[in-house]
Order: C-alpha cells, then structure tokens, then sequence
C-alpha cells in the first residue's frame, strides 16, 4: 500500500445516482399517522420514512388526489 496517493490525475466520472438523491424537508404527522407506517414498515422491514416516501410517490405517478369536501 502506498503512503500517499495523488488523486489530482485521477479522472472523474458524473455520479449516476444525481438525479435520484432526496431532498430533505421537515413535515409535521400526526402520531397516529407515524404509528402507522413505523408499524407498517415494521412489518416490512424497512424505514418508516421510506414508506411514507413510496407511498407518496405512487400517489404522485398516479396522480392520485384527495376526495376532501368541507363542511359549512
């Protein structure tokens, strides 16, 4: 093993995955609703937020919408 590298010649490559990195925000859930999904995820195996994130973006490539009336 060298003791020292030089990587100033190494030649990059455009990182594939660029487009597919997550943008972090802050969204406020209910417990009942984070609940949920941990044990949903929990059954699973996997991060509750990666549920929750799955879960969005279905609703967003299918266009779902919310069916929400107020009430007077």
């Amino acid at each position: 093993m060298k003791q020292h590298y030089d990587f100033d010649k190494m030649k990059g490559e455009p990182n594939l995955y660029l487009k597919q990195l997550k943008q972090p925000i802050t969204i406020r859930l209910d417990k009942a609703t984070v609940a949920y999904f941990k044990s949903l995820a929990g059954e699973l195996g996997m991060p509750y937020q990666n549920l929750i994130n799955l879960y969005l973006r279905d609703c967003a490539l299918h266009a779902k919408k919310l069916n929400l009336k107020w009430l007077p």
